[in-house]
């Protein structure tokens, strides 16, 4: 479809008083079918800009979408992306409030801190790593507006592909040196482990996610920015969490990282 004028607008409110209000809502493409991708990139564009003349920040990007797997099951051949902003951004020792969200679920990564300005379309996993000056353990929060947790890819894009909330463990590491493909992670639930995995979930290797992200960007004129953080994919399913639950991903070598609901 070719959006008409204002209606991209009329979706942005329509998301954003959703996350403000912490309500789910029936996803727009029950109105919109014919809403292509990258039509759901420029709403999801402007969602962001929105956020930012209210103040907020952006500091990075995230992936989702990184498992081949998760694609097929979804019909699509690639990764998507979202931004993260400075308001995002959560700290260990502070709880989070469940009142906060509708329906949270945490998923384990691997974050990278962008050192150098990287821009192109052919960009590889190791120009990406060779522009990184740390990576380090991290926890996405994701909470769709969506009802249910259910939408198209469409939907999610322009929802700013769920974004909620990140914590990044305080132990950070370069990544010479390192065999991110093979890293083995752990993740628990009030002590209880609930998933493993390894780095090689998230496309192979998650400066390869990276990598795509970056060659993705390039193709609108865009790219990484010195400062930037890069959650680069979940590395294995989603976890629901609710109020008095505590969620932990400890990974081998890089440490780990852990947040508490309230």
């Amino acid at each position: 479809m070719n959006l008409t004028r204002g209606v991209d607008e009329e979706i942005v409110d329509y998301l954003l008083s959703a996350e403000k209000e912490c309500r789910e809502v029936t996803k727009i493409t029950d109105q919109y079918p014919n809403l292509t991708f990258e039509e759901a990139y420029l709403i999801q564009e402007k969602l962001i800009q929105r956020k930012e003349q209210e103040g907020a920040r952006r500091i990075g990007l995230k992936l989702g979408l990184t498992s081949k797997a998760k694609q097929e099951m979804m019909g699509v051949h690639e990764a998507i992306y979202g931004y993260l902003t400075d308001d995002m951004l959560a700290v260990e020792w502070k709880p989070l409030a469940f009142t906060s969200f509708i329906h949270p679920k945490a998923e384990p990564e691997i974050a990278f801190f962008i050192g150098e300005d990287l821009q192109g379309t052919h960009v590889t996993a190791a120009d990406v790593l060779s522009v990184t000056q740390y990576v380090a353990p991290a926890i996405e929060v994701i909470d769709s507006r969506y009802q249910h947790f259910k939408f198209t890819l469409t939907d999610v894009i322009a929802d700013n592909c769920s974004s909620a909330r990140f914590v990044i463990g305080n132990k950070w590491l370069s990544p010479a040196g390192l065999d991110l493909a093979s890293l083995g992670m752990v993740m628990s639930k009030n002590s209880e482990v609930v998933t493993v995995g390894a780095g090689a979930a998230v496309l192979g290797h998650p400066a390869t996610s990276v990598a795509w992200a970056v060659n993705k960007l390039g193709a609108i004129g865009k790219g990484l920015k010195k400062g930037d953080i890069v959650l680069s994919g979940a590395i294995s399913e989603a976890v629901a969490f609710e109020a008095g639950d505590s969620i932990s991903v400890q990974f081998a070598e890089l440490g780990g990282v852990s947040f508490s609901c309230k």
